[in-house]
């Protein structure tokens, strides 16, 4: 329990510090927004109270908030995204494999279920943060826009993060 909260500590440090320091400047004409610190709470451990779920999407969110100014977008978008996230995994994952599976990766799940899983939450993550930023109905294509291209690129870089750092499942 000690190691998986020292491990899920760096990541939360280095993932805040990459969005904020390198992420924030990358866009493409403000249709494309690269937003990796989701990966947070992608790979957050399947048997994580929801109520410490809840916490800590929403620190994350508020953290990210604070140095892009947002007013609690973020926030907003990361604690639906940790609603969606138990329903996905409640729907997708049997409870007694909680056990053997500690972590929800590309190497421990597989590519398929995971980039399914990516893809899903990242689109409701985006769609809740676009969708309030906007806050237009006469946007909306616009939004609808911003929120596929943004979830693709985010999902891309996703990917080739849980690669550069993929373990193999042992079985």
């Amino acid at each position: 329990m000690g190691r998986a909260v020292i491990i899920n500590s760096i990541r939360f440090f280095v993932l805040i510090a990459t969005q904020v320091f390198l992420f924030k400047n990358i866009g493409y004409y403000n249709l494309s927004i690269p937003y990796l610190y989701i990966l947070f709470i992608l790979l957050l451990p399947f048997g994580i109270p929801n109520a410490l779920l809840f916490l800590l999407a929403f620190f994350t969110g508020i953290t990210i908030d604070v140095f892009y100014d947002t007013l609690g977008l973020n926030a907003l978008a990361c604690t639906v995204m940790a609603f969606v996230r138990i329903v996905f995994i409640s729907v997708t994952v049997q409870r007694d494999g909680f056990d053997n599976e500690p972590e929800p990766s590309l190497g421990i799940m597989g590519f398929r279920w995971f980039v399914f899983y990516a893809i899903i939450l990242t689109f409701f993550h985006h769609l809740i943060l676009f969708s309030f930023e906007t806050f237009k109905f006469s946007e909306l294509g616009y939004t609808l826009i911003r929120v596929v291209l943004s979830t693709l690129f985010t999902v891309l870089l996703i990917l080739v993060t849980e690669f550069a750092f993929f373990r193999k499942k042992i079985r």
